[in-house]
Formats: C-alpha cells, sequence, structure tokens
C-alpha cells in the first residue's frame, strides 16, 4: 500500500525500518530525533539498556530528511563477533544492506576500546536541505556512476 517493498530475509526490525522510511520519515519536519532503532539494522551500536532488540541509536530529521546517524558504540569483541555473523547470513539471504564480518575491527576491539560514541552528519545532506535539493546526486561534486549495462 505504501510502497514497502518486502524480503522474505528481513526480519522485524528490518521491516520496521523500511516501513518508517516510506511513510514516516518524510513527514517529519521537526527537528527531531528518531531514536532506539532496531538492533537488527545497527550492527555497530550498543545494545539498548533497557529496551530489548533495540539500540542507543538515533538520527536527527530536519523538514523530513536524515541529516546524520549517531550511537554509542559497541565496544566488546564478542558481541560484535555475533552480530557481524548474524550481518553476513542477512546479507547471504539476499540484504544488500547487510555487512560482512570484520575480522580487523573486532581484532582492534580485542585490544580494548573504551565506551564512545559519536554523530557522524552528512555534509551532502545538509547541503540537500539547505538547497532544497531532491536527490543526494544534485549536490554530489562526483557522484558514483552506475556501471553501463550493454546488451
Amino acid at each position: 500500500e505504501h510502497g514497502v517493498r518486502i524480503e522474505d530475509s528481513w526480519g522485524p526490525g528490518k521491516l520496521l525500518v523500511e516501513i518508517y522510511e516510506k511513510t514516516a520519515e518524510t513527514n517529519l519536519w521537526g527537528p527531531v530525533f528518531v531514536m532506539d532503532h532496531p538492533k537488527e539494522t545497527s550492527p555497530l551500536a550498543r545494545d539498548h539498556r533497557e529496551r530489548r532488540g533495540y539500540t542507543e541509536r538515533f538520527e536527527p530529521i530536519v523538514a523530513g530528511r536524515e541529516l546524520g546517524n549517531a550511537f554509542t558504540e559497541l565496544v566488546d569483541p564478542v558481541e560484535q563477533r555475533a552480530t557481524f555473523e548474524a550481518q553476513a547470513q542477512a546479507k547471504a539471504g539476499g540484504d544488500d544492506e547487510a555487512m560482512s564480518v570484520d575480522e580487523d575491527y573486532i581484532r582492534a576491539l580485542e585490544y580494548g576500546l573504551p565506551p564512545n560514541g559519536g554523530l557522524g552528519v552528512g555534509v551532502d545532506r545538509l547541503v540537500m536541505l539547505l538547497t532544497d535539493a531532491q536527490n543526494i546526486r544534485d549536490v554530489l561534486p562526483f557522484p558514483a556512476l552506475r556501471p553501463e549495462v550493454f546488451d
């Protein structure tokens, strides 16, 4: 009904995010912070302290556009490996956005990483907001080109 494409490989968290992005995000004029994203779609974020199945993650939304992504980092190498492995299974099942297991990152976590978090603001998304551009490709100085398809 709302143009939400559903894949068999998706879990409930992925489905929730897809429905949100198609039905709600563009209607949030805010500014607002969309908080506590599903674990399934937040592989690098720490588990929420109180809400099982969710993470300590938020996105700032202004004028119906996501301007960034922020979360408390998952710093436990054992938990991170389990999360990466679940992502790899989702990727094998057809989820194009799922991550692969990053052995280098896990090895770095094994050396120790203090609790931390961060906010990544997309300058390209900020420029979209300021120029009222409808497509991110319109504001990228060097947009990625799709491979040429030959018949």
